[in-house]
């Protein structure tokens, strides 16, 4: 048997082991073993590790409730593209998506265990949020609890690489474990970036339609204020043609009493005249 065939069918093996009842992991690596009919074969599955009690409760939400995981591989590459652009505000967004994933994703394997007869203490759960944790800040470690074959905890900050040493029953390696997603990264990347311009053109459209409300509003209070100052000028100029009329009528009316009062100043002093002769 091939060399990828043993591979193939260890990580088979080691799959069928990595969610098995831990009281019977010992009796079931030998029965496979046994089967193996390949010498290579039973010697690698016979070095085959039993998982820690919180890896196995993570093995059995991924062998079986698989589609739990689908977000994390997605989280998982968002946080890595966020963190390589140093993108403060996606690395915020995407903070509060993994902690109602993760909240689920917790509840979920620590139900599992408990449905298979397992209590699981609060340090367990504490590995196994670590755990999963891991998946939605980083793709090696999203691949590695996929493959369901996890052998202890796994921690990643989102910042550094995960240390996957000795972390998969079987072999493993983390790019051949995920499907390629190359495609499918450069097209929610160039999404992201064509939301983002999106987002910034309509900040601007926003800035530039309040600043010609602005504008409008302005030009109205102009036209206000003129039609205000010319209803005020008219006025004015009735008023400066009614006293300028009243002004014509006083001159006339001045000028007719300037000739009566000669007039009168005339005939007092014929009169006086006449009244002198009289008196001698």
């Amino acid at each position: 048997m091939t060399a990828p065939d043993n591979d193939t069918r260890l990580i088979e093996v080691a799959a069928r082991l990595s969610v098995a009842p831990a009281g019977h992991f010992v009796a079931l690596r030998k029965a496979a073993a046994e089967e193996a009919g390949d010498r290579e074969l039973a010697a690698a599955i016979g070095r085959l590790r039993k998982p820690v009690l919180a890896a196995w409760v993570v093995n059995l939400l991924a062998a079986g409730d698989p589609q739990a995981l689908a977000p994390a591989a997605d989280l998982a590459d968002s946080f890595r593209e966020a963190v390589d652009a140093a993108d403060g505000r996606a690395l915020a967004e995407l903070a509060t998506r993994r902690r109602g994933i993760l909240r689920d994703l917790v509840d979920r394997a620590v139900a599992l265990a408990e449905d298979s007869g397992t209590d699981v203490g609060a340090s367990v759960r504490a590995s196994v949020e670590q755990t999963l944790d891991a998946a939605l800040r980083d793709p090696d470690a999203a691949a590695a609890v996929a493959s369901a074959r996890l052998l202890r905890p796994i921690e990643a900050t989102g910042m550094d690489a995960p240390d996957l040493t000795d972390a998969v029953s079987g072999p493993f390696d983390a790019g051949s474990a995920a499907p390629d997603r190359g495609d499918e990264l450069a097209e929610r990347r160039a999404a992201r970036e064509a939301e983002r311009a999106a987002a910034e053109a309509r900040r601007h459209a926003e800035s530039a339609e309040k600043d010609l409300a602005r504008a409008e509003e302005r030009v109205r209070v102009a036209h206000a204020r003129i039609s205000e100052l010319e209803e005020r000028f008219a006025e004015l100029e009735r008023e400066r043609a009614r006293t300028s009329n009243d002004l014509d009528a006083a001159r006339a009316e001045a000028e007719q009493l300037t000739e009566t009062r000669a007039a009168a100043r005339d005939a007092a002093r014929r009169a006086r005249k006449v009244a002198d002769r009289a008196a001698t």
